[in-house]
């Protein structure tokens, strides 16, 4: 028989802080070891080792993230940069970036970032499998380039129109060159989920492997593994090439490439994109490539901002980032480069954290706690909010009215003390209204039935020049 399980009562609420503490996102406590099963063998992750481990982002809003959207400016570039280096932090969370470098205009984006003079990100580039394009990185002075080293069968025998003997050697001649010119290969695997991983991808990541033994550190091949449609699954027990967790295992153990000179790069074809940029940081790839709000080629790339709430999830720090560049680097898409991003986008969209529900809105104004996700006002600089419609009640108008006028503690107005403007709002829908009360008709009735504090609150923020 079940044990049976009885009531336990507390004196105080038991608010489980070690792993909600609100002034950070919620923290990821694993309570064991995650066990997956590969070529027959039990293999054992410790998530003790993922704290440990020097996981990071790296970016690429800048090549990938440019591949479905009319192309930035060079100044729209070095401003998104700058972001990027408050999101950084001096630890360099945000550790590297990539250019395309073939227009005059990608290398003079290129040139604005370099004169910014941060340290993280480091800004490296991005070349086809070509000899020749090695040219614009070494007259650039970049240390490291990406190079595109698709690998399955389709991009092999269909584009590129070659055998995998071929393609093999090509690689292979770029990554020389590279190195000979002091400058550190990247590989980019492209279509890796779709690719005959022990035909073709262990031999060439094998062979680069082997190429790094006797190079300084600062030149040894990194390894990028690339979900190009999204194919990947962190499901325990798929099959390859589309398991996550034995993909990196087959690069760690058969290929001999450690963790810290792994990237995952996905994309969202099957709204996966996020939880399998974790799964590689899980199972021992360190760094996790993004893009700015998601945007990318098709359906776009994990999101940089998840990657970083993810980051301080996992590690249970800040690491000396900046957050709040997360919500400038918003404003700046939408009112300078003129992106609408949705509204309801986690972390940035207009209404993230704004509560339609009157239910919703008595818990936000008992204690904000109860529906906001974190501290959002300390990380991010937008506390919780409230839309007025039809389903908000009392509690709905009193949390926007006391919001929106800044009142605190002992000062909040009370339901009664609102209760001609929570009149209003019922009669408007009432009447058959259907739209959303607009922050201006809310301003209006605050005239109306709080002269004194539209005097002393509102009146002074409108004339502000």
């Amino acid at each position: 028989m079940a044990q049976r399980r009885e009531l336990v009562e507390v004196s105080e609420p038991r608010l489980l802080e070690d792993m909600f503490p609100y002034s950070l996102p919620p923290r990821i406590v694993f309570d064991g070891k995650v066990l997956e099963e590969i070529d027959g063998k039990v293999v054992a992750f410790d998530p003790g080792s993922l704290v440990e481990r020097d996981i990071r982002i790296t970016d690429t809003t800048f090549r990938d993230g440019q591949q479905s959207r009319p192309p930035y400016t060079v100044e729209q570039t070095r401003r998104l940069y700058e972001f990027l280096v408050r999101l950084s932090g001096p630890n360099g969370v945000v550790r590297q970036t990539e250019f395309f470098l073939y227009s005059h205009k990608d290398r003079a984006a290129c040139e604005a970032c370099l004169a910014v003079g941060a340290r993280y990100p480091e800004i490296t580039g991005w070349i086809r499998a070509d000899v020749g394009d090695l040219a614009q990185v070494e007259k650039l002075g970049l240390k490291e380039t990406g190079i595109l080293c698709s690998c399955s069968d389709y991009h092999i025998f269909y584009k590129l129109r070659k055998n995998r003997r071929q393609i093999f050697e090509q690689y292979l001649r770029v990554v020389d060159a590279a190195l000979s010119a002091g400058i550190r290969p990247r590989c980019h695997l492209e279509d890796i989920t779709r690719a005959d991983i022990d035909g073709f991808v262990v031999p060439f990541v094998a062979r680069l492997a082997k190429l790094s033994e006797t190079l300084p550190d600062h030149l040894k091949v990194k390894v990028r593994l690339c979900d190009t449609l999204g194919f990947g699954l962190s499901y325990p027990g798929t099959a390859l090439p589309r398991s996550i967790p034995k993909l990196v295992h087959r690069m760690t153990h058969d290929a001999g490439v450690p963790s810290d000179r792994l990237e995952w790069h996905g994309h969202n074809d099957f709204h996966k994109v996020h939880i399998n940029a974790t799964t590689a940081w899980l199972y021992g790839v360190d760094a996790v490539n993004a893009t700015l709000f998601g945007i990318g080629e098709r359906t776009g790339n994990p999101p940089l901002e998840g990657a970083v709430i993810e980051y301080i999830s996992i590690k249970g720090s800040v690491a000396g980032m900046d957050t709040r560049a997360i919500t400038d680097a918003a404003r700046y898409y939408e009112r300078e480069i003129g992106t609408r991003l949705p509204e309801n986008y986690p972390f940035v969209g207009r209404h993230f954290n704004t509560t339609r529900a009157g239910i919703h809105a008595d818990g936000l104004w008992r204690d904000e706690r109860i529906y906001n996700i974190f501290d959002t006002e300390a990380l991010l600089g937008r506390g919780p909010d409230v839309a007025i419609t039809d389903k908000s009640g009392a509690d709905g108008v009193a949390l926007w009215v006391n919001n929106f006028l800044g009142l605190e503690g002992a000062e909040r107005l009370s339901k009664i003390k609102l209760h001609r403007i929570c009149r209003w709002v019922a009669d408007q829908f009432e009447d058959g209204r259907t739209t959303v009360i607009s922050d201006a008709e809310m301003v209006e009735q605050i005239r109306i039935h709080l002269p004194e504090y539209y005097e002393s609150r509102v009146r002074p923020q409108l004339e502000r020049p």
